[in-house]
């Protein structure tokens, strides 16, 4: 991979031993620094070139990202990370908030002074009242980040201070005590993931983690990530079938019947995008982001570069509602009564407004589902349009070409389907508008499936201590369908045991989980399989129940602003 290379460190210094406080400092000082395999990574010269995005990085600031960047990167991406370690840590790592997550970090003199602080303060009561020594950011790290993550369930903006109610129960009064209830519905989200999943102790965490990593040794002792070509010989056939059936009937004048096989190619030939991405084909970077950059913008006019940078994102903190783009769907979705504080996007850098608009839209949001998401593809044209034109992805590195390949992809795209055939094979004002809309609606079960397995799943904070493999478990569920869908539903019906391990080839996901299961069974994390009609009608529910808060609260809000009760309000 053709990136800058960082200035070679003596292997002494590589492989010396970085203390918290150290790691901390750098932090502070605005380096992007996290942790792989016992090695302390500073990834600060490679953040820009990154093909995933910078995004996915940030969200491993100060983390043990092992189990994250070894289900996404390849053999050969984890040797050359290795280019850029400072040093090793010593034992067990306790993560850091990240920053971009709101982490705070101080230098070594801030923390220093802190403490110094802290302990003329000490002196003082203790001379006078006799206390108890106050908590040392300085001595007492380990303390200080626990007190940081009681704090964060209960105070900022990720757990608490959500106006609203999901009952008529609580009295303005009860309000102005700070009792709100969608604080409580939090809280009460939060002890139903704990009592459902395993302790977030350390000891319990690490020995999922020492599991999931032996499974992943049998995972690949038993050829699972090997690419089964005789299976894509099968869906190049089903695409190529697709493809005439578009062409002989746009010949002949059947426009919508043209159009819903158009779709159904663009709807098969995206699970192919989705190996390609993750490198699941021929396991190199390159061949694979080419062929799926040759049919998401060739064939289907969107950015694989997008996709990548999102999906990427999605893969790491997967169903957070500040975090992750997949779920961040305002005004016309929130899956999570959080949204309805107008929460703030990392990811697109703005505010999710609850606006007018979406105070309409959500209330609804359980019967506008299914005819939001058959529109679903206009979307994803702006914002791959959005990604390239402003540059979003890497323009130095490995990937520095990608953008003016997928910008031609996109000329090429539009060339033949807005003018070859919208415009040049399809005589009428009626036939191109019956194509258009036939052809983009029949990709909507394909966004269906996609959001199927992340909606009704939780969306709670946990907060540092969960593992890798816990919170995949938590947030995704799987499809249950006979064999002979497989086809129907490219892989995506296995969406947990791809959060798992998101290279394994779709065509072995199902002998993978069975293997999955056992593990879930060994480790005693509920593994989530539903039905597809089950599955669905866990999504309304869940959408109805969050539009049952948003009127909830707009009585509420209404109810007080009518008292008078400005403050409150």
């Amino acid at each position: 991979m053709a990136l800058e290379k960082p200035s070679r460190q003596p292997a002494s210094r590589k492989e010396a031993i970085l203390s918290r406080r150290e790691i901390e400092h750098m932090i502070a000082k605005g380096h992007t620094v996290f942790i792989t395999s016992g090695r302390v990574i500073k990834a600060d010269a490679w953040l820009r070139f990154h093909p995933g995005g910078d995004k996915a990085v940030k969200h491993m600031v100060g983390r043990d990202a092992t189990d994250e960047v070894h289900a996404l990167h390849s053999t050969q991406t984890l040797e050359y990370m290795t280019k850029y370690q400072i040093g090793r840590i010593n034992g067990y790592w306790r993560n850091f908030l990240p920053p971009i997550q709101g982490g705070a970090f101080r230098t070594i003199d801030e923390a220093e002074e802190a403490g110094e602080e802290q302990r003329l303060q000490y002196a003082e009561s203790s001379s006078s009242q006799g206390s108890s020594p106050l908590d040392s950011p300085l001595f007492d790290p380990v303390d200080q980040d626990e007190s940081r993550r009681r704090k964060r369930h209960l105070n900022d903006d990720e757990t608490s201070s959500i106006s609203s109610t999901s009952t008529m129960e609580l009295t303005p009064l009860e309000m102005s005590k700070n009792l709100s209830h969608m604080d409580v519905y939090t809280q009460e989200a939060i002890d139903l993931d704990l009592a459902k999943y395993p302790p977030l102790d350390a000891a319990t965490q690490n020995v999922i983690v020492q599991k999931y990593r032996l499974l992943q040794q049998r995972i690949q002792a038993e050829g699972l990530y090997k690419c089964n070509y005789t299976a894509y010989l099968i869906e190049f056939c089903r695409y190529v079938l697709l493809l005439a059936m578009f062409l002989t009937f746009l010949h002949y004048g059947w426009y919508g019947t043209s159009g819903a096989f158009l779709g159904l190619t663009w709807h098969q030939l995206v699970f192919t995008v989705h190996d390609a991405g993750h490198m699941g084909i021929t396991h190199d970077f390159q061949t694979d982001t080419v062929i799926g950059m040759l049919i998401a913008d060739y064939i289907g006019g969107l950015s694989l570069g997008w996709w990548k940078r999102n999906h990427n994102v999605h893969h790491v903190v997967t169903n957070s509602p500040e975090h992750d783009p997949d779920i961040e769907h305002m005004p016309f979705f929130a899956i999570s009564h959080r949204f309805l504080n107008s929460l703030r996007s990392t990811y697109y850098d703005r505010i999710m407004t609850y606006d007018t608009m979406a105070k309409y839209m959500i209330r609804y949001q359980h019967l506008l589902y299914y005819p939001i998401l058959l529109l679903g593809r206009f979307n994803l044209y702006r914002l791959s349009w959005e990604f390239l034109i402003q540059g979003q992805g890497p323009r130095k590195g490995p990937a520095r070409w990608h953008r003016w390949f997928e910008i031609a992809g996109h000329v090429f795209f539009w060339f033949w389907f807005g003018y070859l055939v919208l415009y040049k094979a399809i005589p009428t004002t009626g036939g191109r508008i019956s194509f258009l809309l036939i052809s983009h609606m029949i990709t909507g079960p394909l966004h269906v499936q996609i959001t199927l397995s992340h909606f009704a799943m939780s969306t709670a904070d946990h907060g540092v201590d969960e593992s890798f493999p816990q919170k995949m478990l938590r947030t995704t569920m799987d499809v249950d369908c006979p064999q002979w869908l497989d086809f129907v539903h490219g892989g995506l019906q296995f969406q947990a045991i791809h959060h798992l391990y998101p290279r394994i080839p779709r065509h072995n996901l199902r002998r993978t989980q069975k293997l999955v299961q056992e593990f879930c069974h060994e480790v005693e994390i509920p593994y989530a399989l539903y039905g597809f009609v089950d599955g669905n009608k866990e999504v309304l529910g869940r959408l109805a129940d969050v539009g049952r808060q948003a009127a909830i609260l707009a009585e509420c809000q209404k109810t007080i602003a009518s008292q008078g009760n400005i403050a409150i309000h």
